[in-house]
């Protein structure tokens, strides 16, 4: 691993601290693994830190700035304060389900658009969960419910790493291996 570890903006390291948070609130909540928490128990957490906190995060980016973290993360604040406002309200499942893949697909395009490892990781896990999910919402499958919100845990322990990494200055990074270097056949 890669001991020249970045810091990173304080910005960063907090938004990536509340998504993480929010998304092992929410994952769990749809995993079943605890008993009698589901996923509108973490609709406060969602709305507060996944939404309100995230927001202001991403404003503060832009203040410095940064586009692309402010864009990833005033439009996932958004989504989670739109998640969290309306996880009490009666809708359908289609409904529930266009949501959730919509939210997907702002999660891939802050994948496709770059950014260090672990960003790129994070919001990978965090659009196959949205995916899932909104599939399962579509087909009323809890099997896929379930694997939704594992994925969504590994999308928050990833971003929890990320930002504990740069606040401990751990490695964020694998090593690479130099071109033409490794295992030979001798002859």
């Amino acid at each position: 691993m890669d001991n020249d570890v970045s810091a990173g903006s304080t910005t960063t390291v907090v938004g990536r601290l509340a998504l993480g948070i929010t998304l092992l609130a929410f994952g769990l909540g749809y995993t079943d693994v605890i008993d009698g928490v589901t996923a509108t128990d973490a609709v406060s957490l969602a709305h507060y830190v996944g939404g309100v906190a995230l927001f202001v995060a991403g404003l503060l980016a832009f203040r410095d700035r940064d586009n692309a973290t402010g864009t990833a993360f005033s439009a996932l604040g958004a989504l989670w304060f739109t998640w969290a406002v309306s996880a009490g309200n009666q809708m359908s499942d289609n409904a529930a389900g266009l949501f959730l893949l919509l939210f997907a697909l702002v999660a891939l395009s802050l994948t496709l658009a770059g950014g260090d490892m672990l960003g790129q990781g994070m919001h990978g896990l965090l659009f196959l969960s949205m995916l899932v999910l909104a599939v399962a919402r579509f087909a009323d499958s809890s099997a896929l419910t379930k694997v939704g919100g594992w994925v969504g845990v590994a999308a928050g322990a990833v971003a929890w790493y990320a930002a504990t990494a740069a606040l401990a200055h751990w490695p964020t990074a694998l090593p690479r291996r130099a071109a033409g270097r490794g295992v030979t056949a001798t002859g």
